[in-house]
Order: C-alpha cells, then structure tokens, then sequence
C-alpha cells in the first residue's frame, strides 16, 4: 500500500468490465459477513476512508467507486450515466466477488442506487444502511412490475455477455434465416433490408459477418 492509505485498508481491487474495470477498495476481514460500500454522486470510494476504520473490523467492507468515478473506467463518450446502469454495476462487481448475499452501506447517491438494488434483487441484501440518503418511495401498481422488468434486464445483459461467442461467418441466405426465425414479425423484404446495413462483408467474400449477434436484435415496426 501507498503512504496515503486509509487505516486498516487491506487490498486494492480491480474487476473487469466490458468498457474496461470497476476498481474497489477493501477493509477488514476477508471471513467476515460483507458489506459493500457505495459512494456519493462525484464521491468515490475515498469517502469512506475515514469511517470505515472505526467500524468493527470483524466484518468484510468493500468500497466500490461507480463508473466514471475514482479509478474506475469511464464510460464511452456519449453514453449517459443512468441510475441503472450503476445498478447493474453493483450486480457485476458481487458476481465477481462471488457474494450471494451482503449488505450494503450507501452514502447519498450510492444509498440511492443501493436501495434501487435492493428493491430488485431482495434475497441477496441482508441490511440497507443510508446515510445522508433521501428515502427510496415507491408507488403506483406498477412497482412489481417496473422492478420485474428492471431484473430481467440486467440479468438478460449479465447473460449474453458470459455466453457470447466469436462471430461466425455466414452467407447472406443463413443469416436471413437468422435473422426472421428470431423476428418473426419481420417480411423476408424487411430483414433483406435491414441486413443490408447489419452485416459486414468479410475478406474471403464468402459470407457476411454479423457485427453484433442477431439474438438481439429486436425491431418493431
């Protein structure tokens, strides 16, 4: 560690993400309950490094800084910082930390988001501790439903991605067939269409590459 480490700091984590790394700091004991630590908007994971020390060390406390934030990757220009997406980023680092379930610790923004992720994957959060955090409300009828629909997403992108395989070249003709077995709402002229600015032409000139897998690719019409 650096001189200016905080007190009682015991590794440096650095996770992988598609649009790079999420870097994480980490306190306490590695056999203890977890708690993961969620930072402010324009904070990082450096917030909690006086509080963290005075807290009972027999637990295990990591401290994440979101996307775009610490040391962390920023996210390609023009792609906009989203509730959610910090919501999926909390997802990501607990796969890579391989926790089914802890608690987390969010200050202001980071208990924001932390609430959301409890409101979506309950069975993994044991405490929700705010501070400084609005209160998470929630209504209408739609709740269930809004929530439903938020964990499936993230889950549906978390699942596409660790299944993803190199693309494959194939005709023109396959990839059509592709393309309206998973579409079906979609005329043989439309998918010709759409393939036309879809897929790229490979140097051997004997098939078409698809520039992102064709499973999800959803039009409406």
């Amino acid at each position: 560690m650096g001189e200016n480490a905080a007190p009682g700091l015991i590794s440096e984590l650095k996770l992988a993400v598609p649009w790079g790394h999420i870097t994480a700091k980490a306190w306490g004991s590695l056999q203890g309950p977890p708690v993961l630590c969620l930072h402010g908007w324009l904070d990082n994971a450096n917030s909690f490094d006086r509080l963290i020390p005075l807290l009972p060390q027999d637990f295990y406390y990591v401290a994440m800084d979101f996307g775009g934030h610490g040391l962390s990757s920023h996210y390609s220009p023009g792609v906009p910082y989203y509730q959610q997406t910090f919501v999926s980023e909390i997802r990501r680092v607990v796969a890579a930390l391989k926790w089914n379930q802890f608690s987390i610790l969010g200050h202001s923004f980071g208990g924001i988001v932390g609430g959301m992720f409890s409101c979506i994957f309950p069975e993994m959060v044991n405490k929700l501790i705010l501070l400084d955090s609005p209160l998470l409300l929630l209504e209408s009828n739609e709740v269930e439903n809004l929530l439903t629909y938020k964990r499936r997403a993230i889950e549906h992108m978390l699942q596409v991605e660790a299944s993803q395989e190199p693309s494959s070249v194939l005709s023109l003709k396959q990839l059509l067939q592709r393309l309206l077995k998973t579409n079906s709402h979609l005329n043989e002229e439309c998918g010709e269409l759409l393939l036309q600015r879809g897929t790229t032409k490979v140097a051997t000139g004997e098939g078409l590459r698809c520039p992102r897998p064709l499973y999800i690719c959803n039009y409406s019409y």
